[in-house]
C-alpha cells in the first residue's frame, strides 16, 4: 500500500451510528494517545461499537473506545484497553458543541477514527436518537430507492 493512501484510511467505523441516529452537524477532532495506542491502531484493532463523547470541564473526552493492546508491546507499560480519551477541539468549536449538547438535547457519538498526515483523528456527529418508528422509515426509504434504481436499470 503506498503511503498516501495509509495516511487518510480509516481505522474504525461505527456503522449502527447512521441507523442509530439523526446526524446533524460533523466535526473532526484529534487524539490524545500513548504510544501502545498507536501501534494498536496501525494494526487496525479499534473498535467505536459502545463509545460516546462527553463534555466536562469545558473539554471533551471519549469514553468507551476500546483499543485492543498488541502482544508486542512492552511489559513495563499497563495497557487498559477502555481508558477515557481527550480529544483535541478548538474552543470555538467546544463552545458550540457544549451550548448544543446542554440547552437542546443532542448527543456526541463518534463515527469513524482515521488517518490524516500520521495522526489519528475522530470525526465526532452531533445527534439525535431516533425513535423506533423512524428507523424503519429509514429503512423503507432505503429499500425503495434500492428498488427504484433496480427498476430503471432494467428499463435501460
Amino acid at each position: 500500500m503506498s503511503e498516501n493512501k495509509k495516511q487518510n484510511s480509516t481505522i474504525a467505523l461505527h456503522k449502527k451510528a447512521l441507523h442509530e441516529y439523526h446526524i446533524e452537524e460533523r466535526f473532526e477532532a484529534g487524539l490524545v494517545l500513548e504510544g501502545w495506542e498507536v501501534k494498536s491502531l496501525r494494526a487496525g484493532k479499534a473498535q467505536l461499537v459502545d463509545s460516546y463523547v462527553l463534555l466536562k470541564n469545558g473539554e471533551a473526552w471519549l469514553i468507551g473506545t476500546h483499543i485492543s493492546p498488541l502482544n508486542t508491546t512492552s511489559t513495563h507499560v499497563k495497557a487498559v484497553p477502555d481508558r477515557t480519551r481527550k480529544l483535541l477541539m478548538k474552543r470555538q468549536e467546544l463552545n458550540k458543541l457544549i451550548g448544543y449538547v446542554e440547552r437542546q438535547g443532542y448527543t456526541l457519538i463518534p463515527l469513524d477514527l482515521h488517518w490524516y498526515k500520521n495522526r489519528v483523528k475522530v470525526n465526532i456527529a452531533l445527534a439525535k436518537g431516533k425513535k423506533q418508528h423512524d428507523k424503519r422509515a429509514s429503512e423503507r426509504d432505503k429499500d425503495w430507492a434500492r428498488d427504484k434504481a433496480r427498476l430503471m436499470k432494467v428499463k435501460l
